[in-house]
Protein backbone atom coordinates (compact mmCIF):
# COMPACT_ATOMS: atom_id res chain seq x y z
CA UNK A 1 0.00 0.00 0.00
CA UNK A 2 0.99 3.57 -0.92
CA UNK A 3 0.95 5.54 2.00
CA UNK A 4 0.58 9.51 2.03
CA UNK A 5 2.15 10.68 5.75
CA UNK A 6 1.22 13.89 7.27
CA UNK A 7 4.78 15.78 8.59
CA UNK A 8 5.18 19.29 10.06
CA UNK A 9 7.69 21.10 8.83
CA UNK A 10 10.10 22.30 11.44
CA UNK A 11 12.84 24.08 9.18
CA UNK A 12 13.72 24.80 6.01
CA UNK A 13 17.33 24.24 4.43
CA UNK A 14 19.02 27.36 3.84
CA UNK A 15 21.77 25.68 1.58
CA UNK A 16 19.42 24.04 -0.44
CA UNK A 17 15.67 26.19 -0.99
CA UNK A 18 14.07 22.62 -1.99
CA UNK A 19 14.55 20.66 0.99
CA UNK A 20 13.16 21.34 4.54
CA UNK A 21 13.06 18.79 7.87
CA UNK A 22 9.62 17.03 8.84
CA UNK A 23 8.88 15.72 11.76
CA UNK A 24 6.42 12.72 12.29
CA UNK A 25 5.80 11.23 15.43
CA UNK A 26 9.23 12.36 16.88
CA UNK A 27 11.15 10.92 13.69
CA UNK A 28 12.66 14.15 11.62
CA UNK A 29 13.78 13.60 7.91
CA UNK A 30 14.52 15.92 5.21
CA UNK A 31 12.02 16.04 2.37
CA UNK A 32 12.06 17.53 -1.33
CA UNK A 33 9.36 20.40 -1.23
CA UNK A 34 9.53 21.03 -4.85
CA UNK A 35 6.56 19.94 -5.56
CA UNK A 36 5.14 22.40 -4.12
CA UNK A 37 6.96 25.56 -5.68
CA UNK A 38 3.72 27.73 -5.88
CA UNK A 39 2.74 27.58 -2.22
CA UNK A 40 6.30 26.64 -0.79
CA UNK A 41 5.77 25.77 3.11
CA UNK A 42 7.26 27.93 6.08
CA UNK A 43 8.18 26.13 9.29
CA UNK A 44 4.94 25.24 11.32
CA UNK A 45 2.99 24.35 7.83
CA UNK A 46 1.90 20.64 7.38
CA UNK A 47 2.35 18.48 4.59
CA UNK A 48 1.24 15.11 3.30
CA UNK A 49 4.50 13.43 2.28
CA UNK A 50 5.30 10.29 -0.07
CA UNK A 51 8.97 8.49 -0.84
CA UNK A 52 10.68 11.75 0.57
CA UNK A 53 8.13 14.64 -1.49
CA UNK A 54 5.84 16.97 0.13
CA UNK A 55 2.97 16.24 -2.04
CA UNK A 56 0.54 19.28 -0.93
CA UNK A 57 0.02 21.67 2.36
CA UNK A 58 -2.59 20.17 4.38
CA UNK A 59 -3.94 21.69 7.83
CA UNK A 60 -2.86 20.45 11.49
CA UNK A 61 -6.63 18.91 11.78
CA UNK A 62 -6.41 16.92 8.59
CA UNK A 63 -2.86 15.88 9.55
CA UNK A 64 -4.37 14.46 13.03
CA UNK A 65 -7.09 13.08 11.63
CA UNK A 66 -4.68 11.50 8.85
CA UNK A 67 -2.55 9.57 11.46
CA UNK A 68 -5.51 8.29 13.48
CA UNK A 69 -7.02 7.17 10.07
CA UNK A 70 -3.67 5.11 9.55
CA UNK A 71 -3.44 3.89 13.45
CA UNK A 72 -7.44 2.64 13.11
CA UNK A 73 -6.45 0.98 9.79
CA UNK A 74 -3.33 -0.85 11.67
CA UNK A 75 -0.75 1.20 9.40
CA UNK A 76 0.90 3.58 11.29
CA UNK A 77 4.00 1.43 11.72
CA UNK A 78 4.27 0.79 8.25
CA UNK A 79 3.79 4.45 7.75
CA UNK A 80 6.86 4.95 10.34
CA UNK A 81 9.02 2.54 8.57
CA UNK A 82 8.68 4.33 5.54
CA UNK A 83 9.67 7.84 6.58
CA UNK A 84 13.11 5.91 8.83
CA UNK A 85 13.55 4.94 4.94
CA UNK A 86 13.65 7.93 3.13
CA UNK A 87 16.89 8.74 0.99
CA UNK A 88 18.15 11.55 3.10
CA UNK A 89 18.53 11.65 6.12
CA UNK A 90 18.66 14.32 8.67
CA UNK A 91 21.84 14.89 7.85
CA UNK A 92 21.43 14.96 4.22
CA UNK A 93 23.16 12.25 3.25
CA UNK A 94 21.96 9.15 1.41
CA UNK A 95 20.97 5.78 2.21
CA UNK A 96 19.13 2.99 0.96
CA UNK A 97 15.27 2.18 2.03
CA UNK A 98 15.00 0.36 5.31
CA UNK A 99 12.03 -2.28 4.86
CA UNK A 100 12.41 -3.42 8.20
CA UNK A 101 14.32 -3.46 11.53
CA UNK A 102 16.26 -6.06 13.56
CA UNK A 103 15.21 -6.55 16.86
Amino acid sequence: MCLAIPGKIVELDRNAAHLGTVEVAGVRRKVDLGLLQEDMPVAGDWVLIHVGFAMTKISEQDALEQMNLLQMLGEAEQAMQEVRGYGIDESGGEHGQEHSRPN
